[in-house]
């Protein structure tokens, strides 16, 4: 019993290397991209750069998670659909109804974070479709998942309006423009998107595992507020140390959440190994 009780983890494991080496090759990759491309002026390079640069710590967050959570629930296809469709989803939903919908001023920031946090949540239960065994750490997973393919494919788009800046009057391209860009969101990208989706995916799978299901409670309703209020100080605030305050803020109820899930899978005598 012992043993194939080890062999699920096991094998999710098997099919991605190490977050580490992810990284590290990405990095290698994406650095030499842009040697090339300051080297030889080549604009083919370009989009080979802005894709490096904004898959880049997405994919090694979503391979980190799944090194220390790893789940017979999250296939492997299910997490590619999760990062992948969701992503291209959520970002489309957003865009739709953000370009109906939004305001000016503070209250667009809000609207914003309602909008964008409301569809990687629906994401979530989409991608959520078919699981029977419901561990809060797999919400938190599935829903990071969901937020860093959503933030991949939203920076990518920031990277490349980036790269067309105004000189002396004239509209001209910008490799610095870009590389600068994919390193700030690159930065903040574990704290935004991943981190938020990942507290309402925790809060969803935490209320599932009681019930059997996935439906509304007062700790989703509550964890859903808390994450559209960070999201609209974040995209309010042009400041590190504003930056720095609502990773902080962002990053608590992740660790504890993380936590409590390790806790309760620990206490349950038909939890799966982990």
């Amino acid at each position: 019993m012992g043993v194939s009780a080890n062999k699920a983890p096991a094998a999710v494991q098997r099919w991605i290397p190490a977050w580490w080496a992810v990284f590290l090759i990405g990095l290698v990759l994406w650095l030499a991209t842009i040697g090339v491309a300051s080297l030889t002026g080549d604009l083919i390079i370009l989009p080979t750069i802005v894709l490096l640069g904004s898959f880049l710590v997405p994919v090694t967050a979503v391979v980190w998670y799944l090194d220390h959570d790893s789940s017979p629930e999250l296939a492997p296809r299910r997490i590619v659909s999760a990062f992948l469709i969701a992503g291209v989803l959520g970002v489309l939903g957003a865009s739709v109804l953000e370009y109906y919908l939004i305001s000016v001023g503070l209250l667009g920031n809000l609207e914003v974070g309602l909008i964008e946090e409301f569809v990687k949540a629906v994401l979530i239960v989409l991608t959520a479709w078919g699981i029977r065994s419901f561990h809060l750490r797999d919400g938190m997973v599935l829903g990071a998942t969901v937020g860093f393919g959503f933030a991949a494919l939203e920076s990518s788009g920031y990277a490349l309006a980036s790269l067309f800046v105004v000189y002396q009057h004239r509209l001209v391209l910008s490799l610095d423009s870009v590389v600068v860009t994919e390193l700030i969101r690159g930065i903040l990208a574990p704290f935004g998107h991943g981190a938020w989706s990942a507290i309402v995916g925790g809060a969803m799978f935490a209320a599932a595992r009681a019930r059997g299901r996935i439906g509304l409670s007062r700790g989703i309703i509550g964890a859903f507020v808390l994450v559209v209020l960070l999201h609209a100080v974040f995209d309010s605030v042009s400041r590190i140390d504003g930056y720095v305050v609502i990773a902080v803020v962002g990053t608590v109820p992740l660790v504890l959440m993380w936590r409590r899930g390790r806790r309760e899978d620990l206490a349950s005598p038909s939890s799966y190994f982990r």
